[in-house]
C-alpha cells in the first residue's frame, strides 16, 4: 500500500471555536467547513495547508471517541490520516501484513470521505487512518 499523500492531521480540542480561532488569528488560515459526524459523535472543522488538511475535532458526546481521547490524554493530535486508491482493497491487504484493524470495512468520514482507522499497537502508538475521496477520481 502506498498512500498518495497525507490527506489531513486530526487534532481533538475541547472548544473548536476558540480551536478555530486560534489558526485562523495565529496562521492565517481559513475555516472552510465545520461538519458534524453524527455517527461519531462529532464535530469537525477543516483547514487547508497546502495539499494537507488539519481537522480540528470536538466532541459532541463525551463518550464519543473524541471525547474519551480527550478525558483521557488532553487536548492534541488525535490522529494522522493517508489518502489511498482502492481502500477496500487495501484493509485486507493491511491485515494480511499483521496491521490491527479497527475498522475491517470502510466507513463514512467527514467531507463525504470512505475511511478505516487501523489500531495504535499496530502503528508505533500513532492512530492511523486511511481514507478515499471517492467522488474526486
Amino acid at each position: 500500500m502506498k498512500p498518495t499523500h497525507i490527506e489531513h492531521i486530526g487534532i481533538a480540542v475541547e472548544n473548536i471555536e476558540k480551536a478555530i480561532e486560534f489558526y485562523e488569528n495565529t496562521f492565517g488560515l481559513k475555516c472552510y467547513a465545520i461538519e458534524e459526524v453524527k455517527d461519531q459523535k462529532v464535530k469537525t472543522a477543516f483547514f487547508m495547508v497546502g495539499q494537507t488538511k488539519i481537522e480540528l475535532l470536538e466532541s459532541t458526546d463525551p463518550e464519543g471517541p473524541i471525547g474519551k481521547f480527550i478525558e483521557k490524554k488532553g487536548e492534541g493530535i488525535h490522529h494522522i490520516a493517508f489518502a489511498v486508491k482502492g481502500i477496500e482493497e487495501k484493509l485486507p491487504e493491511l491485515e494480511k501484513k499483521g496491521v490491527r484493524l479497527i475498522d475491517a470495512n470502510p466507513r463514512k468520514g467527514a467531507e463525504g470521505l470512505d475511511i478505516a482507522f487501523l489500531h495504535p499497537k499496530s502503528t508505533f502508538g500513532v492512530l492511523t487512518e486511511i481514507c478515499e475521496n471517492k467522488n474526486n477520481k
